[in-house]
């Protein structure tokens, strides 16, 4: 019988699972569902958007998409995204010549 071997995190959540810490949801189908609607209503994309940029930012912004393996336009939305809810932090990526237009 092959062991599996767990990272940190996963065996965190098997201890703690295993010390009965983890309680059923009353009602998981409505709990389910609430949540599903939740993650629909985040990911809807209802609005169109047009703007002007340089043609060196989006020169930036595609080749920054082909390193994180998605297309530009789910880039720009992640990075509005994480802007609009406080997350995006504010850190220079190594090795860019690029420079702010101010």
């Amino acid at each position: 019988m092959s062991t599996i071997k767990l990272n940190k995190d996963e065996q965190e959540i098997l201890d703690s699972f295993e010390r009965g810490e983890w309680k059923s949801v009353p009602n998981l189908k409505a709990e389910i569902k609430k949540h599903q609607e939740y993650a629909r209503k985040t990911l809807k994309k209802d609005k169109r958007v047009n703007i002007r940029i340089s043609s060196k930012v989006l020169e930036e912004l595609q080749a920054n998409a082909i390193e994180d393996g998605m297309p530009y336009q789910t880039l720009i939305s992640s990075i509005l995204h994480r802007y609009v809810t406080g997350r995006l932090v504010d850190k220079p990526r190594p090795n860019k010549s690029f420079e702010s237009d101010g």
